[in-house]
């Protein structure tokens, strides 16, 4: 693995002198990926690759700024996400933020689902969801995101992200019972 990494800087370094094949490997190696990451947020293939595409320019641009303190992968990630994010929002998706002293949330930390519940399924049913309800649960159960980092991705208060959470989680649950039950489990 020792190999891969020092290959991975290697292809880094060269970037950061502007070498356009090092750049194409790199883009080679993570596009695919990213593609995917991108497709999650807008579900719009076309769009996705415009984003993915940008956010390797971006990447390519900013690559001095990377220091090593992450995989190189999760900060090129972190740069696509926000990019989709940021199309999103051109494209006058309003998250609605609500007022912190009126809300007073409970933290659920139940996601059992039926035993014949896929993961697929779950994903099918998340991409169902509202794009506010989505983003969140999105940004939380598949890339791993924190309700303070989700709140300043999205520009909505960690109470709005955690509320959003909490009812795309019952949406969610509320549509694999409808789907189970149509197809007979």
């Amino acid at each position: 693995m020792r190999s891969t990494k020092q290959l991975h800087q290697k292809l880094i370094n060269e970037c950061k002198k502007q070498n356009a094949k090092a750049q194409m490997q790199l883009y080679n190696t993570y596009a695919k990926g990213m593609l995917l990451v991108a497709n999650r947020y807008v579900k719009d293939s076309f769009l996705a690759e415009d984003i993915m595409q940008d956010a390797f320019v971006k990447a390519f641009k900013k690559i001095n700024t990377y220091k090593g303190e992450v995989a190189f992968g999760a900060w090129l990630k972190r740069i696509v996400i926000n990019q989709s994010i940021d199309e999103m929002k051109k494209k006058k998706l309003v998250m609605v933020s609500i007022n912190d002293e009126v809300l007073n949330v409970v933290e659920d930390n139940d996601w059992e689902v039926a035993n014949d519940v896929t993961p697929k399924m779950v994903i099918d049913a998340i991409d169902k969801q509202k794009d506010k309800y989505r983003l969140v649960l999105t940004l939380y159960l598949i890339e791993g995101y924190d309700h303070n980092e989700i709140s300043q991705i999205l520009g909505i208060t960690t109470v709005t992200s955690r509320t959003h959470l909490m009812r795309g989680k019952k949406l969610v649950k509320e549509y694999l019972k409808v789907i189970s039950h149509a197809e007979g489990y």
